[in-house]
């Protein structure tokens, strides 16, 4: 089963169990994808599905610090929850040895000798790490190893 016919038969089963938090976010969701299809006139597959989910989900994760920050608890707990329901659709997030051998793999086959390969690593990272890694801490890793 498709990762955007899993979500639709998810909103169904939510409607059924009249879980109305879960309802909305799933929704949302549901909106994202549709309007990215509607804007690329496509549609899409797992991963193209896996990056719009990838998007909200950091979003809700700078949301959530914002609000923190704020001392917005009622606000930060609904971006916990949105956080949470995504969390279900994403892949397993890697942990730091896969990414640090990843990382190396990138190095190693783009030949990066330093910072001006940067972006050829990063490009060849990111559709191996899309939705399982954070693009921004993932980011500084890179640039640790390239400087070192």
């Amino acid at each position: 089963m498709s990762l955007k016919s899993r979500i639709q038969e998810d909103i169904k089963h939510a409607m059924r169990a009249r879980d109305r938090e879960r309802i909305s976010v799933l929704r949302m969701v549901s909106a994202a994808i549709k309007q990215v299809e509607v804007d690329t006139r496509e549609d899409l597959d797992d991963a193209g599905v896996n990056a719009v989910l990838d998007k909200m989900a950091k979003q809700r994760r700078e949301s959530l610090e914002q609000y923190e920050k704020a001392g917005r608890d009622d606000l930060a707990a609904q971006e916990r929850y949105e956080l949470e329901v995504l969390a279900e659709y994403l892949p397993e997030p890697l942990d730091e040895a896969e990414l640090a051998q990843l990382v190396d793999e990138a190095i190693g086959s783009t030949g990066a000798s330093g910072m001006q390969d940067m972006g050829a690593v990063m490009g060849f990272l990111k559709p191996r790490v899309q939705g399982r890694a954070d693009m921004k801490a993932l980011s500084g890793v890179v640039r640790a190893r390239l400087n070192a």
